[in-house]
């Protein structure tokens, strides 16, 4: 169990990878209550086969995984559901059911897991779509949403049964500026006036710099973390020169990383 009151989240030592190939390794960091926390990299880091583990759908090669002083990677059965309820996840694709309506969606998860009266439920669906701003869509199906409707009606279903975290995969990809400007101003809503803590897999500068707290950037090459802190000190004081050129979006070949920086 993590020593810090304040982390939510500790990945130690993890290494993870498909078929004996590896992937990442010796990936260890902190999530802390209520901040925004950005995973990033370029294309082929590792980024989504980290989220995948976090959230448990993938088994490490070794390391841990500990979710508010629980070790997802051990447990099992009745211990797992208790470890994997404390968090939502909004894929990217959205992933919601093209034959139900954008209020039966964000219901799946109180059907699926609470004993509460189906007006019971229907209300607080209808407030977490009130939350992401979708209210006023609730009957409609997901083919009449925009994209960036479809990704606020996931985040709605992500909350439903009231995480204290949220797992966001690519929010604002395929979305144009002004809707994406708009999932990141939704995304700072929920960690500074309801206190989630968000984890979000991007590599979209503009939303970085808006959105997060602290990042780690992953590295293809080296296969590990190559950084860890706020964006805009990373952009300009960094001592890796690729992460510079990442943060300052800079052309060329990437620059060597050093997988201690």
């Amino acid at each position: 169990m993590s020593a810090c009151p304040e982390t939510v989240i500790e990945v130690k030592n993890l290494r993870v990878g498909y078929d004996g190939r590896l992937i990442l390794k010796d990936v260890s960091f902190q999530v802390r209550r209520g901040e925004v926390f950005v995973i990033l990299g370029g294309s082929g880091c590792g980024k989504s086969t980290l989220l995948k583990h976090l959230i448990g759908l993938h088994t490490p090669m070794a390391g841990e995984v500990w979710i508010e002083g629980d070790n997802l990677v051990e447990a099992d059965g009745d211990d797992r559901l208790r470890i994997l309820r404390k968090f939502g996840v909004m894929y990217q694709s959205g992933a919601l059911f093209g034959s139900m309506t954008v209020i039966e969606n964000v219901r799946l998860p109180l059907d699926e897991f609470t004993e509460l009266p189906a007006e019971a439920k229907d209300l607080v669906a209808l407030a977490k779509l009130q939350q992401v701003g979708l209210a006023a869509a609730a009957h409609q199906m997901p083919a009449e949403l925009s994209g960036g409707m479809q990704k606020r009606a996931a985040i709605a279903r992500a909350m439903a049964l009231d995480p204290d975290i949220l797992f966001l995969d690519e929010p604002g990809a395929g979305l144009d500026p002004v809707t994406s400007a708009g999932l990141d101003a939704l995304i700072r809503e929920l960690a500074g006036s309801f206190g989630i803590t968000l984890v979000v897999v991007t590599h979209e500068l503009p939303s970085i710099y808006a959105i997060a707290d602290r990042v780690i950037m992953l590295d293809a090459r080296t296969k590990t973390i190559i950084a860890e802190g706020r964006p805009d000190q990373l952009r300009d004081h960094s001592s890796d020169a690729w992460v510079r050129q990442f943060f300052n979006r800079q052309a060329g070949a990437p620059a060597e990383s050093s997988p201690t920086n």
